[in-house]
C-alpha cells in the first residue's frame, strides 16, 4: 500500500488532469507476477534474447545517453518486428524492469518506418497497468483513439478481444470508454459498452459511470434514460440518486409522464424512493397544474412511511396559491406546523403573494406578521410583494411604510420596488408623489425601465398633463426604449380630449414608423377626437382607411361615429326629433342609420 501512496502522490503532481480521472482505478491491487503466469513456455526467440540483452546493457553503461547510442541496439533494430516487441512485453525473458521496457517501447515507436499496431499499444497499456502505471497506460490508449478518430470503436475493440479474461482487461475497457468520452466521441463510447455486452465482458463499471455523468450534461434526457436502462439490464448497479436526477430533468422539460416512469422504475429495481424522489415528482405535477396527482403522491409517501418535509408542503402550498385556493393552502400550512415542521421564508412568501394577488390584504398582513414572529428575515422579493399588494388595494401609505421599513432593515429598494410605487401613485391620481419616487430612483442610480415610463405617462395623461406626458415619451425614446401600443394610445387619447387631434395623428404616424400596427382601440380614440370637433368627413375618411388596411371596426367604432353624425346632422335648433340609437355592430347598420339621420334632418328643414 506504501507503493500505491507514492504513485498517487507522483501522479497528482505530474499529471493532475489524468490523476483526477484515473485515481479511482488504483483501488484494486494488481500483482506484477500475475502477468508472468500467462507467459508461454516457447523457446526464446534469438532476436528477442539479443534485444533483451541490448536493452539491459544500454542501461548498465552510464556513458550511453540513449538507445540510439547503443551499438547492440542499433545492430538488432533492422531485424526487429512488432511481434518481437510484443513478445518482449509479454515474456520478458531477462526480467527487465518495466520502466526499461516502456522506455524502449517509446524509443521504437519514434523510429522512422516502424509502426505499432493497435494490439501492440493495448499490450503495452496492459503491461503498464499491471505495474500500476495507470496514467501512462491511459495515455497510450488516448494516442490510439486520437489517431483512429470518430466511429472507430468497433475496429479498436477487436484488439481487446484477444485479451478477454486476462489481468487488467477490465481496466483497458474502462480506459477505452473514458478516452472516447473525453474526446467527445459519445457514440463510440456507447458502442464500446455494447461490444462488451455482446462479447460477454464484465460490465465496465467505471466507464459506464463516467459516460452516464457526461451524457447527463450533453445529451437529451430521453437518450440518457434509455442508456441508463441499458446498462442496468447489463448488471450496472442501480442508484436512487441517478433516478432522482433523471426524474428532475424530465420534470424541468415538462415531461411528467416520463418522470413518472422513472419513479416507478425505482421500486422495480428493488430500491426505495427517498423523500427527494417523492418531492421531485410532486413538484413536477404541481408545476404541471395537476394537483390531484401531487396530493395522491403525498398520500402514497405517507403510506410508505416516508415523512413529507418542508419542501413537500412548499410545492403543494405554492400550487394551491396559484389556483387561488387560499383556504386549502392555509389548511396545509397548519398541518405542516402541527407535524412539527418549521415553515421557511419561501412558504410565507408564497402565501403572502397569494393573498396579495387575491386582494386579501388583511390575511397578507397576518401572514407577514407570523413570519416576523418566527424570526424569519424578509428578502427584497417578499417586500416587493407586500408593496404590490398595498398599492393594488390603494393603500399607498402602507406601501410607503413597507419601503421605509425595508430601508431601515438594511435592504435597498430595487427597480421593481420603485416601479410598483410609481404605478400605485399614478393609479391613485398622485402624479407628484410618483415624480418624487422617480427622483429617489435617480439619486440611487436606478434607471427607469419601460414599465416605469409607461406608468408615469399614463398617470400624467389621466390628469390631463399632456405636455409632461409627451416629454416623458421623448425621454423614453432617447433612452432607447420603445413605448407599447397602450402608451401611445393613452397619449393620443389625452391630446384628443384636449381638442388637439393633430398631435394625435402625429403620434399615430410615429407609432406606425416605429413598427407598431395600430389596433381598433387606437383608431377609436382618434375617431372620437374628430367626432367631438364635428369633423365627420375626416372621421368617415379614417374609417375607410381602417377598412382598407384590414382593421375591423367594433361596435364602439360605429357608435362613436353614429353619435357624431347625430349631433351634427340635427344642428338646426328647430329639429327636435332624435331617432332611437341602439348598439350598432356592423357597417351596413351604421350606414343605414346615418342615412336615416340625414333624411330626417332634410325633411325637417323643408318644413
Amino acid at each position: 500500500m506504501f507503493r500505491i501512496g507514492i504513485l498517487r502522490s507522483s501522479l497528482s503532481r505530474s499529471h493532475p488532469q489524468i490523476y483526477s480521472r484515473t485515481s479511482s482505478l488504483l483501488s484494486t491491487w494488481y500483482s506484477p507476477e500475475s502477468i508472468s503466469q500467462q507467459q508461454t513456455n516457447h523457446d526464446d526467440d534469438p532476436v528477442l534474447v539479443k534485444l533483451s540483452v541490448a536493452i539491459r546493457d544500454s542501461y548498465k553503461d552510464p556513458k550511453l545517453e540513449s538507445f540510439t547510442a547503443c551499438p547492440s541496439i542499433r545492430k538488432v533494430l533492422p531485424s526487429l518486428s512488432v511481434r518481437h516487441v510484443i513478445d518482449l512485453i509479454n515474456r520478458n525473458p531477462l526480467s527487465l524492469p518495466h520502466r526499461f521496457i516502456f522506455a524502449f517501447f517509446k524509443f521504437v515507436s519514434s523510429q522512422p518506418g516502424f509502426r505499432f499496431t493497435v494490439e501492440s499499444y493495448f499490450v503495452m497499456a496492459r503491461f503498464l497497468a499491471v505495474h500500476e502505471m495507470f496514467a501512462e497506460a491511459q495515455s497510450l490508449i488516448g494516442l490510439v483513439v486520437s489517431r483512429k478518430g470518430k466511429n472507430s470503436a468497433s475496429s479498436v475493440f477487436v484488439a481487446l478481444l484477444e485479451m478477454k479474461g486476462t489481468s487488467m482487461c477490465e481496466f483497458l475497457v474502462d480506459a477505452l470508454m473514458i478516452t472516447y468520452m473525453d474526446l467527445g466521441f459519445i457514440p463510440d463510447a456507447i458502442q464500446c459498452f455494447r461490444l462488451t455486452r455482446k462479447h460477454k465482458f464484465v460490465v465496465p463499471i467505471r466507464g459506464c459511470g463516467n459516460l452516464l455523468d457526461r451524457m447527463m450534461k450533453v445529451n437529451p434526457t430521453g437518450i440518457v434514460w434509455g442508456f441508463y436502462m441499458e446498462i442496468l439490464d447489463a448488471g450496472y448497479p442501480s442508484n436512487v440518486y441517478v433516478f432522482n436526477i433523471l426524474m428532475n430533468k424530465f420534470c424541468k422539460e415538462g415531461k411528467i409522464c416520463d418522470a413518472q416512469k422513472v419513479f416507478d422504475e425505482i421500486t422495480k429495481r428493488g430500491l426505495r424512493p427517498t423523500v427527494v424522489s417523492f418531492n421531485t415528482l410532486i413538484n413536477g405535477y404541481c408545476k404541471a397544474g395537476n394537483l390531484d396527482e401531487g396530493f395522491r403522491l403525498k398520500h402514497h409517501m405517507e403510506k410508505s412511511r416516508t415523512r413529507p418535509d418542508v419542501f413537500t408542503y412548499s410545492a403543494l402550498i405554492n400550487a394551491l396559491c396559484k389556483e387561488n385556493k387560499m383556504d386549502e393552502a392555509h389548511g396545509l400550512f397548519d398541518e405542516m406546523c402541527e407535524r412539527g415542521l418549521i415553515p421557511n421564508d419561501v412558504i410565507f412568501t408564497t402565501l403572502i403573494h397569494g393573498h396579495s394577488r387575491n386582494g386579501q390584504i388583511d390575511l397578507m398582513k397576518e401572514s407577514y406578521e407570523k413570519m416576523l414572529i418566527r424570526g424569519l428575515r424578509p428578502d427584497i422579493v417578499l417586500y416587493n410583494t407586500l408593496v404590490n399588494g398595498f398599492c393594488k388595494n390603494g393603500d399607498l401609505v402602507a406601501a410607503r411604510n413597507i419601503v421605509d421599513g425595508m430601508i431601515h432593515r438594511g435592504l435597498r429598494p430595487d427597480k421593481v420596488t420603485y416601479t410598483t410605487l410609481i404605478d400605485g401613485y399614478c393609479r391613485g391620481g398622485d402624479v407628484e408623489a410618483a415624480l418624487e419616487i422617480r427622483k429617489e430612483m435617480d439619486q440611487n442610480g436606478i434607471e427607469l425601465d419601460r414599465v416605469c415610463f409607461s406608468a408615469l405617462i399614463c398617470g400624467m395623461c389621466k390628469e390631463g398633463r399632456v405636455i409632461d406626458a409627451e416629454r416623458a415619451l421623448r425621454e423614453m425614446l432617447r433612452a432607447g426604449m420603445k413605448p407599447d401600443d397602450v402608451t401611445y394610445t393613452m397619449l393620443m387619447d389625452a391630446f384628443c380630449k384636449k381638442g388637439d387631434v393633430q398631435t394625435g395623428f402625429k403620434l399615430l404616424k410615429e407609432m406606425q414608423s416605429d413598427g407598431h400596427v395600430p389596433i381598433v382601440v387606437t383608431y377609436n380614440v382618434l375617431l372620437n377626437g374628430l367626432c367631438k370637433l364635428g369633423q365627420m368627413k375626416n372621421a368617415d375618411t379614417l374609417l375607410d382607411a381602417m377598412l382598407n388596411i384590414g382593421v375591423v371596426p367594433d361596435d364602439i367604432t360605429f357608435n362613436i361615429l353614429l353619435e357624431g353624425h347625430h349631433r351634427y346632422a340635427n344642428a338646426s335648433k328647430h329639429y327636435k326629433q332624435k331617432p332611437e340609437i341602439g348598439i350598432v355592430a356592423d357597417l351596413d347598420s351604421y350606414k343605414s342609420l346615418v342615412n336615416e339621420l340625414y333624411r330626417a334632418s332634410k325633411d325637417h328643414r323643408k318644413r
